[in-house]
């Protein structure tokens, strides 16, 4: 008798770990001296960190070369509108407009880090974009809601009046 057959008859769990072995060594599990070592050769490493910053800014998949860079710089332009808004009156300011613009600033705010290649320059002027949307929207409906207030009290103003108009109209009749 051979002393694996032994060693298998004489320990259950010995089986266990055996028929548990090939899941142990799964081709996604890395060994523990690997876990560091990189795929590329040291030779590329460092050249690649050698580069420039223009250098990078120029490859990049969101570098200067692209639509990804132009486009939110373009997009700075409607930000700078809206902060040169705050200076016009709330009655001035359309609110369909201002909700678009927080709209779509809040929408491609959050699609810019889905999207690939992530692009953080066309979140950032998203998230100021819904930010003027935001501040503008809340200022036309803080003037709207004042509006309102004081055409509340123009009319109780006037039933005020009209009704002690009457009380004295009244009173005038009875005397």
């Amino acid at each position: 008798m051979s002393s694996t057959a032994t060693r298998t008859a004489a320990r259950p769990m010995w089986r266990y770990f055996q028929a548990a072995r090939p899941f142990r060594a799964s081709p996604f599990r890395q060994p523990l001296n690997r876990r560091f070592q990189g795929t590329a050769s040291s030779a590329e490493a460092t050249g690649a960190e050698q580069q420039s910053l223009a250098k990078r800014l120029w490859n990049s998949p969101v570098g200067v070369k692209t639509v990804h860079f132009w486009a939110p710089v373009m997009k700075w332009g409607l930000v700078l509108a809206g902060i040169s808004d705050f200076a016009r009156p709330a009655s001035a300011l359309s609110l369909t407009q201002n909700i678009a613009l927080m709209a779509t600033g809040m929408i491609w705010t959050r699609w810019c880090l889905i999207i690939k290649p992530k692009n953080v320059l066309l979140a950032a002027v998203n998230f100021f974009l819904a930010l003027v949307g935001i501040t503008q929207v809340t200022r036309i409906m803080l003037w709207r809601r004042t509006q309102e207030e004081s055409t509340v009290s123009k009319v109780e103003s006037s039933v005020k009046d009209a009704v002690s108009d009457t009380k004295a109209t009244a009173k005038q009749v009875v005397e």
